[in-house]
């Protein structure tokens, strides 16, 4: 079979990876094609864009950036057609899919959906189109099934999170070589994950690095996106106590302490390492003003909307700043607090699914397309 796959960002290239080795494992003749990014390269098939060339954020970027998107829209069609697969597996990134689905389904090609677009966020009238223009929608957050099949009476596939087999599958992380070949000493960790693009970075990394001083005991080593080279990082890290690392968020996590982590998937993935965190957010006026009006969302944190309560601390734009960042940071560390935490992360996960989202997903493309 022939697969054509968009992700568009690095979380999606992360999944689209351990996708693409399931689809190789049950189909020796698979031939992948895809937009995605390094790790989705090492698997295998042949890579068409990288996820950098596509990383926009926001509303007002997304305007800044608008010919450049549409140029990638119409190459992409162009590129699937002479491709001429059997299905595009879409990963996530909606505003870029959800048009070539559109285009596809028109067109006759099979179109399924791997970590559904998050309509029920916000834009929850895009229901209409995902109905018309998938085949197919592997949803991956327990309460998106209800979502789409009672609420919306579009029958689904939840097949878990991926990320559990992510960092299930994980080498285990030898701590004293990481800290070694990092150049990290001997006290404890505050891992710092600003995001991963560079208006996010640039935003959340002058605040989060600004309570550094009050925690001496402690190291503040960033999380380097792989998106992003290090001179990008450079001028964050005058201080002594602030350390970085490149492109190996999962052996920082695995050994952290505590956390600082913008808003996204990273979120989940700190409470899946079981590491206690602060979630972080500023956008730019413009994008934030738009956003609280049209998102009604009660969280904005992966992990508190799964558990639907608040485990963990939200600290979103004015909110997020020193003195606040100082208190939450300050009760992470504190025992009592950490066990109540780590007790509910437990929970968090056994809502999730279990191990085999990859597999499970492959065996139904696969079973769709037979």
């Amino acid at each position: 079979m022939k697969y054509y796959i968009i992700a568009g960002e690095a979380s999606g290239d992360l999944h689209g990876s351990n996708l693409m080795k399931a689809l190789y494992k049950e189909d020796s003749n698979a031939n992948i094609r895809f937009w995605g990014g390094d790790l989705m390269q090492n698997v295998g098939g042949t890579l068409v864009k990288h996820y950098r060339e596509l990383a926009f954020m926001g509303f007002a970027e997304v305007v800044m950036n608008l010919k450049t998107i549409l140029d990638n829209i119409s190459f992409c069609k162009n590129d699937i057609l002479k491709f001429c697969p059997d299905v595009i597996i879409f990963i996530d990134y909606p505003g870029f899919n959800m048009r070539i689905a559109k285009w596809a389904k028109l067109r006759g090609i099979k179109t399924h959906y791997y970590i559904a677009p998050q309509i029920w966020a916000w834009k929850e009238n895009r229901i209409k189109a995902v109905k018309r223009d998938f085949d197919k929608l592997y949803v991956i957050l327990p309460f998106e099934k209800d979502f789409f099949e009672v609420k919306h009476h579009f029958p689904v596939d939840f097949v878990g999170h991926p990320l559990i087999d992510a960092i299930h599958n994980r080498e285990k992380t030898d701590e004293d070589s990481f800290r070694k070949t990092n150049n990290l000493d001997e006290k404890p960790i505050i891992a710092i994950l600003p995001g991963s693009r560079k208006q996010e970075i640039s935003k959340m990394l002058s605040v989060m690095l600004s309570i550094v001083s009050d925690f001496p005991a402690y190291q503040f080593v960033i999380a380097g996106a792989p998106s992003q080279d290090y001179h990008f990082y450079e001028k964050f890290l005058s201080n002594k106590n602030v350390k970085f690392v490149s492109n190996k968020t999962y052996d920082l996590l695995s050994i952290a302490t505590a956390a600082l982590v913008t808003s996204g998937t990273a979120t989940l993935e700190t409470a899946l390492f079981k590491v206690p965190e602060v979630v972080c957010y500023k956008g730019s006026w413009a994008s934030y003003q738009i956003a609280k009006r049209i998102i009604t969302l009660k969280y904005i944190s992966l992990v508190n909307l799964i558990m639907n309560e608040e485990v963990v601390t939200e600290l979103i734009q004015e909110k997020c700043n020193s003195e606040n960042l100082i208190k939450e940071l300050s009760k992470l560390l504190d025992s009592t607090y950490r066990n109540s935490l780590l007790a509910k992360y437990e929970v968090l996960e056994s809502k999730l699914g279990g191990i085999g989202a990859s597999e499970k997903t492959a065996k139904l493309i696969l079973k769709d397309l037979k």
